[in-house]
C-alpha cells in the first residue's frame, strides 16, 4: 500500500473523517529531509496496511490544511485519531521513532 496523496480538497475526507489513525507527512519536493524520510514512510504504510492510513501532503500546493495545522518547517509528521492530532514529529527522524510514535496510537 503506497501512502495517500492529501490535499487541501481532499483533507477532511481522507483524514479528518478516517475510521482508522492518520499519519500524515508535511513534507514539499524541495526538501532534503524530506527525501531522507520518504522511505520509512512508505515502509510504515507498508507495514501497517489495515491499522493505519499514511498520507502524504505536499505544503508548496496545499496551503491551507498546512497553515491551519501551523506548519512551519518540514518535514512535519502528524498524527490523527479521530479527526484530531494526537502526536507530531518534526525533522528527518528514524523510523524506529516515527514507530514508537504510531503503535501508541493503535487499537
Amino acid at each position: 500500500m503506497k501512502p495517500v496523496e492529501v490535499t487541501d480538497a481532499n483533507f477532511d475526507t481522507e483524514v479528518l473523517k478516517s475510521d482508522k489513525p492518520v499519519l500524515v507527512d508535511f513534507w514539499a519536493v524541495w526538501c532534503g529531509p524530506c527525501k531522507m524520510i520518504a522511505p520509512a514512510v512508505e515502509e510504515i504504510a507498508k507495514e501497517y496496511d489495515g491499522k493505519l492510513k499514511v498520507g502524504k501532503l505536499d505544503v508548496d500546493n496545499n496551503q491551507q490544511v498546512s497553515m491551519k495545522f501551523g506548519i512551519r518547517s518540514i518535514p512535519t509528521l502528524l498524527i490523527f485519531k479521530s479527526g484530531r492530532v494526537v502526536d507530531q514529529l518534526v525533522g528527518a527522524v528514524p523510523k524506529r521513532t516515527l514507530v514508537e510514535k504510531i503503535t501508541k496510537h493503535l487499537n
